[in-house]
């Protein structure tokens, strides 16, 4: 019998669910009228079961996660019942909310760096959950905090916590900080959790390890998890059940099992179909060696290194170690590994945005190993850049047109007419109305924003495009649009590209030559259906056993192969 169906037998056996919607309504008000996130939500979840809410986004998934904890801005409007331990949390006062965070429900936020507090160590932050939310009338000392902190970074497996106890955020890696963040939900033993996009932002071996670390959380102390992601592998490796929402409704609500089987709503059958596999719509397809090997090298680099120098006493950090690649034109050369193996540092150092301290690096024949910016600046125009982060590399002071338009004026002599006029051509390119440049980037959505990201790097017709995780940050459909637009655009221009991510999936459908590093090093490149199909490197392997597949029962067989890869390290 799946976890599912037991917990569900609980239930109807009398066990009271952990958590009961019914009817759930939100309205936000707004200058231009009501708009309504939530329509009619009702779901349940029993103890020890992890619920998925997927949808794309706009959806009102995060809405319902935030009503769950009544972290809804003063101008939501709720009505329906979220029900918590008998506890309404739409009509109970804010002092008995206060009460119910942390010690019935608590909540992973999607982005760990931002969750954490700088200035203060971990341990202070959890004793101040603990302080903040302890039961009534009980006083929580300074010494039973750090007694209690230190178990829950033990519990959510943070190595020596008695001693990292009293780090800062910034001496944990990315994967570590989200344990943390977990750490600091768990110290008061709540019987919920609601997780928002966990691993959104973390590779495929490290969001290994945190999907691990949440089923172990259920199975060790019955932890109910209420999931909000975008990730349908993630939602196949860790949800008893799924809730589909679409434009603030839930069009479906079944198994895991059955969902991935028997979709029944178009929607969910699209949202499935959009999802990445491995070996489907694969860009090196039926290829028996190098596509590209004849066409005029881009980029060589041989025996690159590149090394930052140490502070304060501390060694000199190698991130790039004799490492050894071509990029031909028209090549899509796609770029894998874990966060700190030295993909994106790559990446900068081919646009002359870090410096190169060893071997050799030659981009569009300009050696980069003694860079000179006054050298190297003319051929800036002939490298695009697409940045993870479009609301980050965009100046939320001007409007779209004004950024995109940013190279045209720096790179060129164009007047501002044929500027404008060339930067609606650039946004309808990319599928965005002319419109829009008059629009600033808040006021985009964030596949819409990354649209704009691309028709920027595209502007002065680039012979060589970096695109740095241009796609991690997106849901399922958004996505899928935006790899087959970027595919369309480069067929069409033919220029060369540089593609990193951590989702292998995604550089499957792109990437016609693949290359994985591993703390700076090489372990392996080649076509990407061999690389994919039939990885040499036990690192590759692991790398690959890390992904989660869109499938149930798949995804149960590929994480007892990556456990047994882990032991066998």
């Amino acid at each position: 019998m799946s976890r599912a169906m037991k917990n569900t037998t609980a239930q109807a056996g009398g066990t009271q669910p952990v958590l009961s919607i019914e009817k759930l309504k939100v309205t936000f008000a707004t200058d231009v009228g009501d708009v309504q996130a939530v329509k009619d939500v009702s779901f349940t979840v029993a103890p020890g079961e992890i619920v998925a809410i997927v949808g794309e986004s706009g959806s009102g998934k995060t809405v319902t996660a935030k009503a769950i904890l009544g972290l809804l801005p003063e101008t939501a409007l709720s009505s329906g019942a979220v029900v918590i331990s008998g506890n309404d949390i739409i009509t109970v006062s804010e002092h008995q909310l206060r009460q119910i965070r942390g010690r019935d429900v608590a909540m992973v936020f999607q982005e760990p760096s931002t969750a954490l507090n700088p200035v203060y160590t971990v341990g202070w932050q959890i004793a101040e959950g603990l302080r903040a939310h302890r039961p009534e009338g009980k006083r929580v000392g300074r010494k039973e905090a750090r007694k209690l902190a230190i178990e829950a970074l033990g519990k959510v497996g943070i190595p020596e916590p008695e001693k990292r106890v009293d780090y800062y955020p910034h001496q944990f890696s990315g994967g570590q900080k989200q344990r943390v963040v977990i750490a600091a939900a768990l110290a008061l033993n709540p019987g919920l959790i609601v997780a928002d996009e966990p691993t959104t932002a973390l590779d495929v071996t490290v969001q290994a390890e945190i999907l691990e670390l949440l089923r172990d959380l259920r199975d060790q102390y019955g932890t109910s998890i209420v999931l909000i992601t975008h990730n349908m592998g993630v939602v196949a490796d860790l949800a008893d059940r799924v809730v589909v929402m679409f434009q603030g409704d839930v069009v479906e609500l079944a198994s895991s099992e059955v969902l991935f089987s028997a979709p029944k709503q178009v929607y969910t059958q699209q949202l499935l179909a959009a999802v990445p596999h491995l070996g489907r719509n694969s860009a090196s397809a039926g290829f028996t060696e190098r596509a590209f090997q004849d066409k005029e090298v881009l980029v060589e680099a041989r025996d690159l290194e590149i090394e930052y120098p140490g502070r304060l006493g501390s060694p000199a950090f190698k991130a790039v170690d004799k490492v050894s690649f071509t990029i031909s034109s028209g090549e899509v050369f796609g770029l894998v590994g874990e966060s700190g193996s030295g993909k994106t540092t790559i990446g900068r150092a081919i646009a002359g945005l870090n410096r190169t301290t060893g071997g050799s690096l030659n981009v569009l024949g300009y050696e980069m190993l003694n860079f000179k910016e006054r050298s190297f600046r003319p051929l800036r125009k002939d490298i695009g850049f697409v940045f993870q982060d479009p609301a980050a590399s965009f100046n939320p002071h001007l409007s779209i047109g004004e950024c995109v338009a940013e190279p045209l004026v720096i790179h060129t002599d164009l007047s501002g007419p044929a500027i404008t006029a060339k930067v609606e051509d650039l946004l309808e390119s990319v599928q965005l109305p002319r419109a829009y440049a008059k629009r600033f980037p808040h006021e985009l959505s964030g596949g819409q924003r990354q649209r704009a990201s691309l028709a920027r790097g595209l502007a002065l017709k680039p012979r060589l495009l970096i695109a740095d995780e241009p796609t991690s940050a997106l849901d399922v459909s958004v996505q899928a649009k935006v790899l087959e637009l970027f595919r369309e655009i480069q067929t069409e221009l033919g220029f060369a590209a540089l593609f990193i991510s951590h989702d292998l999936a995604v550089v499957d459908i792109l990437a016609e030559w693949v290359g994985v590093l591993y703390k700076g090093r090489m372990v392996e490149q080649g076509i990407g259906n061999q690389i994919m199909g039939n990885p040499q490197d036990d690192y590759t392997k692991r790398l690959l056993a890390s992904l989660p597949v869109p499938n149930p029962a798949e995804q149960a067989e590929r994480r007892a192969i990556h456990q047994a890869l882990l032991r066998g390290q």
